[in-house]
């Protein structure tokens, strides 16, 4: 808030090169008759924008986790291993992933040896038993993720730089804070109070402003000195770029593939649209919001500046696959009005929150 291909043959594993072992050809028709069809090859991580989602993130697993946390994780082992044929139904990211793979099959008409695309991985720290499952489902829906990290247990966080993660999405906020203080884009998403359409074949995108795509800076100067310095101190440094906040590097990996629509002829047609809606006001601090963009070389489509209102029925509006905020009562009121919210813990805004996590796990030694 701001203040005012078939998919790919594996590769034979140990052992494969024995005389009893089927001829590579062989093997290959025989792992390719078990994959599912028409999927196209998988970027190497270091090329592609990387999309990493927890299993709780893309799916909805509120029964599994009450039987985990009431229950412990042998019972709720044994219940995903009774269900495994069953596919979870969708989850707050499952549309925003839907909406980057028609991406990719827009980017792979154009460019189709580029590997400037998007990638999925899915991040979770389920067993691996509960894996057969999660493919299932994936399958299911005729998803396109084929990396997986499960680690039985433990945080997932050491291995999101090793995946080369851009954004991580997850139903757990601790985990999104570790992300976050590993310097990794990051957000809790949380599902909308209602369902609400999404466009098909558009990604739209929307950011918070401070404490999101910025630094927090601004908004120290608010808690610090309330809206008129903050004001002053606005116009003041109207042509000093902000520093940024933890999500500038997505809005750059997305503006990137935007541009190889752009040297198309299609600016009018891109498949990707992202929008600033910010509380601030337009005249006495939205310039120094638009020109620390442009001394970035980014831009977004769209620009709201709400000057203090609420943003949920703007976002109605725009019906936003995914909307970034570092303040939970904007992302409540998302929410409300159906749109798929996620909060950025970042920023001075966090730290009373932060404080009472603390004393919380103090009080609980």
């Amino acid at each position: 808030m701001e203040p005012g291909q078939p998919r790919e043959a594996r590769e034979p594993g140990p052992g494969a090169e024995t005389a009893a072992a089927p001829r590579w050809e062989e093997s290959k028709t025989f792992y390719d008759n078990l994959s599912p069809k028409k999927k196209p090859k998988s970027p190497k991580p270091q090329n592609a924008v990387t999309i990493a989602v927890s299993s709780r993130a893309l799916f909805r697993m509120d029964e599994e986790q009450r039987i985990y946390t009431e229950q412990g994780v042998e019972e709720y082992v044994r219940y995903q291993l009774e269900h495994e044929n069953e596919p979870f139904s969708p989850g707050p990211a499952f549309p925003f992933v839907k909406a980057l793979e028609a991406v990719n099959k827009r980017l792979r008409e154009l460019y189709p040896d580029s590997e400037d695309i998007f990638d999925i991985v899915l991040m979770t720290n389920n067993h691996a038993q509960v894996g057969v499952r999660l493919i299932n489902s994936i399958n299911h829906y005729d998803l396109f993720i084929e990396r997986f990290c499960m680690t039985g247990g433990n945080s997932p966080i050491c291995y999101l730089k090793a995946y080369h993660t851009n954004l991580y999405l997850s139903a757990d906020a601790e985990k999104v804070r570790e992300a976050i203080d590993e310097g990794i884009a990051a957000a809790t998403i949380f599902s909308p109070s209602r369902d609400v359409v999404v466009s098909q074949s558009q990604l739209r995108v929307a950011f918070d402003g401070d404490a999101v795509l910025f630094s927090d800076e601004s908004e120290r100067i608010v808690k610090a000195h309330g809206l008129d310095r903050f004001f002053e101190h606005e116009k003041a440094h109207e042509n000093k770029p902000l520093a940024q906040g933890p999500l500038k590097g997505f809005l750059e990996a997305l503006g990137r593939l935007q541009k190889k629509f752009y040297s198309k002829g299609l600016r009018l047609e891109c498949p990707i649209r992202t929008y600033l809606v910010t509380a601030r006001s337009a005249a006495s601090s939205g310039a120094r919001a638009l020109k620390t963009l442009r001394s970035w070389g980014l831009e977004t489509d769209e620009a709201l500046f709400l000057a203090g209102a609420p943003k949920g029925p703007l976002l109605e509006k725009i019906r936003p696959h995914i909307f970034f905020d570092d303040q939970m009562f904007h992302v409540a009121g998302a929410q409300e009005m159906g749109t798929v919210a996620a909060h950025v813990p970042y920023g001075v805004a966090q730290t009373p929150r932060r404080a009472a996590a603390a004393k919380q796990t103090l009080s609980s030694q």
